[in-house]
């Protein structure tokens, strides 16, 4: 799986257990990312819908999620990998812009990019395979870049992986069927339709996806536009149409609020973490909207830009990093009944895997918080 800033993958387990604990049948993943937590949730037997406002996460979502494995030939698909892996490199604007303006691959695997991409949309736009080969180029790319997971910056020394080739994989695509939309979170939530079971992992501070991982918003719109500063940004990232609400300390708690109190599911699970502008009560208090909260924290340790510290633009190390260990939160709501269901599905799982966290807690919201609905057992 990709590097991905905020990804669960310590959690995504937990969150399948919870949804499972609940007889969770259809699932919404609304802040879908890499996609990570719906594929597992997909491979439990739930239809998932993955929604995103990111290109490079719809592209992802429909190789991963909408994608049904048991109904594609493999044997063309894998042939189109064979072509695409075979071509020569051509030093293209993606090798210009992010292999020698900036430095997140090596120009020989920037050209490679160029060959590869150009031939996508020449050879497959428009076709089942179009999403899966974009993604298996997306993911060679990031098997091989110089970066630490963000694309706001690059290492000033190229990383080992960054000398190998790069090539492409056939994407371990999943049986089932499932959907992808593109979409701003509080317009989905308003209008996808009843769910058993919604997960939500927000953006929690002002640092935007949209740019984190620019380069990759770029290679699959392959639209090659105009850039700025040392990361070579898109230039549009500075575009007001491109921020979003979940990015600003004011407004960000509303948004999610909304988007709490209007998704149609059963059991609400959201997430963040002790940096995010949400404290636990708040966090909480926005839950509690919705019948019964408990709220579960897991130990866990930052990201690895974290673990490496702070340098100047010359590569000396500067400053302190003021933490390495973050807590986890996973808000569960909705019906009692449900919610307390989900909980200990997760707690006999940790039991029989031995996979207790650190320290987890619950709490019931006081006064009367409107329930959801208790639909369980899919449309």
């Amino acid at each position: 799986m990709i590097k991905y800033l905020g990804s669960k993958r310590r959690l995504v387990q937990t969150i399948a257990c919870l949804a499972s604990g609940c007889g969770a049948s259809t699932a919404v993943d609304l802040f879908t990312g890499t996609t990570r937590v719906a594929q597992e949730l997909k491979r439990q037997g739930a239809f998932v819908t993955a929604v995103d406002t990111a290109t490079y996460s719809e592209v992802l979502a429909q190789c991963y999620i909408s994608a049904d494995s048991s109904a594609l030939d493999h044997g063309e698909l894998e042939e189109a990998i064979a072509e695409l892996n075979a071509l020569p490199g051509r030093r293209g604007y993606f090798t210009e812009v992010f292999c020698e303006r900036s430095r997140y691959l090596q120009p020989h695997n920037g050209a490679r990019v160029d060959a590869i991409r150009d031939a996508i949309e020449e050879r497959h736009r428009g076709s089942w395979l179009y999403p899966i080969v974009l993604t298996s180029l997306l993911e060679a790319a990031d098997r091989v870049d110089s970066t630490t997971g963000l694309q706001m910056a690059y290492l000033k020394q190229w990383a080992p992986r960054s000398f190998l080739p790069l090539s492409l994989r056939v994407p371990e695509l999943l049986a089932g069927p499932g959907r992808s939309v593109r979409a701003d979170a509080r317009d989905a939530a308003a209008s996808l339709g009843p769910v058993d079971f919604a997960y939500l992992d927000p953006p929690y501070n002002q640092h935007r996806y949209f740019t984190n991982y620019h380069v990759w918003e770029t290679l699959i719109r392959w639209d090659a536009p105009a850039h700025y500063g040392v990361a070579c940004k898109r230039a549009d990232s500075r575009s007001a149409a491109t921020r979003s609400e979940f990015n600003s300390r004011q407004t960000m708690p509303a948004a999610l609020a909304e988007v709490v109190r209007t998704i149609d599911a059963t059991v609400v699970v959201v997430s963040c973490n002790d940096e995010s502008w949400l404290g636990r009560d708040d966090l909480v208090n926005i839950c509690a909207r919705r019948g019964h909260v408990e709220l579960l924290e897991f130990d866990s340790r930052r990201y690895v830009g974290a673990q490496i510290g702070i340098h100047d633009p010359a590569g000396h190390k500067v400053g302190r990093v003021s933490h390495l260990r973050n807590v986890e939160r996973l808000a569960v709501c909705g019906p009692k009944a449900e919610v307390l269901g989900a909980i200990e599905a997760w707690r006999r799982r940790a039991r029989n895997c031995d996979e207790a966290p650190p320290f987890a807690g619950s709490r019931e919201p006081s006064g009367s918080g409107a329930p959801a609905n208790g639909r369980l057992g899919g449309r």
